[in-house]
């Protein structure tokens, strides 16, 4: 990768629910709690800043929602706000039957270099995959299946 290329954690995965559905997932912390993170500070609205707990693994994550168009995108800011990373999270409708949702989870602003950079790039796309998935088990299914709870486990 050259010094012009930025790094972009990318991860994807088709829901076979409408945008709205997928979309609420997101911004709805009573949804969200229970797929993602274990808890939060309230939903995602614009300008909101926010805290969102991991409790199994006791860590946290400050988040600023900068960008929302209801049932097609959500933008925020999250880590150290001296250096935060960008994510875009876009709700794409497939058509149906049945009526699926393409959902695209973009990361950037990743600093450092080598080894650092790829384990960073690395946990991030393999943490919102494991997140996609466990969106898509509960929303198609009802099903909670615990996947970034035992993602690492100790």
């Amino acid at each position: 990768m050259s010094a012009e290329e930025e790094a972009v954690a990318y991860a994807c995965m088709i829901v076979r629910k409408p945008a709205a559905t997928a979309f609420r997932a997101f911004v709805d912390p009573d949804v969200t709690t229970r797929f993602w993170y274990s808890g939060s500070s309230g939903p995602m609205v614009p300008g909101a800043e926010l805290q969102w707990e991991w409790e199994t693994y006791g860590a946290s994550a400050r988040a600023r929602v900068t960008a929302i168009e209801t049932d097609r995108l959500i933008r925020f800011e999250w880590g150290n706000y001296a250096r935060p990373t960008s994510v875009e999270v876009t709700f794409t409708p497939r058509p149906g039957p049945p009526e699926a949702t393409f959902v695209e989870v973009r990361e950037s602003g990743f600093h450092g270099r080598g080894a650092e950079l790829v384990a960073w790039l690395n946990d991030t796309v393999g943490g919102f995959t494991t997140a996609l998935c466990a969106m898509k088990a509960l929303l198609e299914h009802d099903i909670e299946i615990g996947a970034v709870a035992d993602h690492h486990p100790a």
